[in-house]
């Protein structure tokens, strides 16, 4: 997993986390792939959808939820950027951390690639911990848990 090249442009393997639980789940879930393809993720592939609890605030509908691999051209800074904008095309508003939402994207793993800033941390903390995230990314990547 790591960067590739591709016409001079610098290609990273990344992998994302979708989650809906308000409206059209699996529609939301359809339209945020669709939506990060054209903020210039090519979506290599995705996971099964899988049904979860909600997490950390549990008085809300259950969850759809789903990882895709995908190739990015840029920064981490900027798919976050690209995701922010995904979430609101969808019908994401502002809300609770951890409440009801149209759609979540949240980035799992951007090629090897380490941070820890005040709102972006890679790979994402919750990532070993939660079912909901864990199993669509083993179905992906099995060997990519193993790591420390």
């Amino acid at each position: 997993m790591g960067r590739m090249s591709g016409r001079g442009l610098t290609l990273t393997l990344v992998y994302l986390a979708l989650g809906s639980n308000l409206g059209e789940r699996e529609a939301n879930l359809s339209e945020a792939r669709q939506r990060l393809a054209d903020h210039g993720a090519r979506v290599l592939r995705a996971s099964r959808v899988v049904e979860s609890e909600p997490f950390g605030v549990t008085d809300q509908p259950r969850f759809l939820n789903q990882v895709v691999e995908a190739e990015w051209g840029g920064s981490p800074r900027e798919l976050l950027l690209a995701a922010k904008q995904v979430e609101g095309e969808v019908g994401r508003t502002p809300s609770a951390r951890w409440g009801p939402r149209e759609i979540d994207v949240d980035i799992l793993l951007f090629g090897e690639e380490r941070l820890a800033e005040p709102d972006l941390v890679i790979p994402h903390p919750g990532l070993r911990e939660r079912s909901f995230v864990r199993e669509p990314l083993r179905e992906l990547r099995p060997d990519i848990l193993e790591k420390p």
